[in-house]
């Protein structure tokens, strides 16, 4: 990855920045808007702040390669890279050729307590092994899993779908391959962010449908789960808060370029006929984030129909808070809360 003297000068800034106390953020920051009695996080609102002033177009209006260069940017300058026992690179063969992942260890010498598999975000279009570096390392650490994480083919050139059957296909290798490494198979689970998220109860759906064994836990962080229906979260939260409401269009034309596919339970899993049986849920939502009320309608749909589902919503923060966490306090915290649950199904 290419960086830029402004962007290690801005992860210097931002480490900075991290560190001083609420007050004096608040007043970086800014006048923060409020909505429905709530304003965002105050280091949240600076690092918008900062993010807004950095020059350059946004992805969606650049060259494919440089729009995926860009996101994995960004969340370098605003990630922390926490030190892991050990790091690897690894091929999962699939049915359509072998697809590049990375396993994370949180020692030297062996495996962690479970392996999580995990499925980065960028709407299908974006993102990949660097991407998810830094939520990777933090979940390997604090939850004391090994982590695995999954290069899976992008949209355009491989629209759905591709992402869904690589997701599958790296499930399926990890419950094969979890017992050499000292994890028993019951001890698997899957998460992802964004996209990552949708395929994160995706793949429990086709695993449930395919026979195979539920995951022990979906770690789901604001996922995508509608895309037919806009909800009111579409409209009030859609610019200004790190994803707009454009950009959710955008990865859409691109994943999908058969409109008919939008309502496929791959793709939006709120559609699907059912959702039972899927095993156990967390569901991580941000509060100013266009894809706030889906989120929320997919944990209280996984829930109604018997699965064991906590939503946590963290109602001052914004869509990809997992790749925040050298910005300040509050993404570690919402990433914590999903460590402790992964905890307490591992118990």
């Amino acid at each position: 990855m290419r960086l830029r003297p402004l962007d290690v000068a801005a992860k210097g800034v931002l480490a900075v920045l991290a560190r001083l106390p609420e007050p004096a953020q608040l007043r970086i920051a800014g006048e923060l808007q409020e909505v429905d009695g709530q304003t965002v996080h105050p280091e949240v609102g600076m690092a918008l702040r900062l993010l807004h002033l950095r020059p350059g177009p946004t992805f969606e209006s650049l060259p494919l390669d440089q729009g995926r260069r860009q996101l994995d940017t960004e969340a370098w300058v605003f990630g922390r890279r926490t030190r892991v026992g050990r790091v690897e690179e690894l091929v999962i063969p699939t049915a359509a050729g072998p697809l590049p992942a990375r396993r994370y260890d949180p020692h030297a010498d062996r495996a962690g307590d479970a392996v999580l598999v995990y499925f980065h975000g960028g709407g299908w279009v974006l993102g990949g092994l660097e991407s998810a570096d830094t939520v990777c390392r933090y979940l390997t650490v604090r939850a004391g899993v090994t982590v695995v994480s999954v290069d899976y083919r992008l949209a355009p050139e491989h629209p759905f779908p591709a992402a869904s059957d690589d997701a599958l296909a790296a499930y399926r290798f990890v419950l094969d391959v979890a017992p050499s490494w000292g994890v028993p198979a019951d001890r698997v689970m899957v998460s992802g962010d964004s996209a990552g998220g949708t395929l994160t109860v995706v793949t429990a759906l086709r695993a449930r449908d395919e026979g195979l064994p539920a995951p022990r836990l979906q770690v789901m962080f604001f996922p995508a789960a509608d895309a037919v229906n806009r909800r009111p979260s579409r409209e009030k939260y859609g610019t200004g808060y790190f994803l707009t409401s454009a950009q959710v269009d955008w990865y859409y034309e691109r994943y999908l370029p058969n409109p008919a596919d939008r309502g496929h339970p791959w793709v939006s899993p709120l559609l699907a006929p059912s959702l039972a049986a899927v095993g156990p849920c967390y569901v991580g939502v941000a509060g100013f984030d266009p894809l706030r009320d889906e989120g929320i309608a997919l944990a209280q749909r996984l829930r109604a129909e018997g699965n064991e589902v906590t939503l946590d919503i963290d109602a001052r923060h914004v869509h990809g808070y997992v790749n925040a966490t050298g910005v300040g306090r509050t993404s570690s915290a919402a990433l914590d809360r999903a460590v402790a649950a992964m905890r307490a199904a591992l118990r």
